[in-house]
């Protein structure tokens, strides 16, 4: 049985199956689910409306740092040689303390970088996961010293 929402696995509260690893490696170490037991079940039942409480929280705080950075646009100078490459890359911790510089939180594992770090001076559109249902895109500018 569910008690937090994990990407591509359902919602709060729904019962799913999942292969038996995952299940003990993953869900139950990190306190993402419970085994559906019925003393488990009865238990999750009678805190349901709390648990559903934080997560609306959780969303709304998320859809509202979302609609604070949609569309911002973020700088970060860094060393670079003449053809534009950089002396080393922009990854994700980068761009998350530069975002939080501009006021608001970002953490490193909210930063999606499908193709890796950015190793070239350029415009880049980044996207931000801030919660599983809120995605949004910034605008990033990287320019040489």
């Amino acid at each position: 049985k569910k008690k937090k929402k994990v990407a591509n696995l359902g919602s709060l509260g729904d019962k799913v199956k999942v292969k038996a690893g995952y299940g003990r490696n993953f869900l139950l170490p990190y306190g993402k689910a419970v085994a559906a037991t019925a003393d488990n079940l009865k238990a999750f039942e009678e805190r349901r409306a709390e648990l559903e409480k934080a997560a609306a929280e959780k969303l709304a705080a998320a859809q509202a740092r979302g609609e604070a950075l949609e569309g911002a646009s973020v700088t970060i100078t860094s060393k670079a040689g003449e053809e534009g490459k950089l002396f080393g890359s922009i990854g994700v911790r980068d761009i998350a303390d530069a975002i939080t510089a501009t006021g608001t939180d970002v953490e490193k594992s909210e930063v999606r970088l499908p193709e890796g770090p950015l190793r070239v001076v350029g415009e880049y559109e980044i996207e931000l996961q801030l919660h599983s249902d809120v995605t949004v895109h910034i605008n990033l500018a990287v320019v040489a010293e």
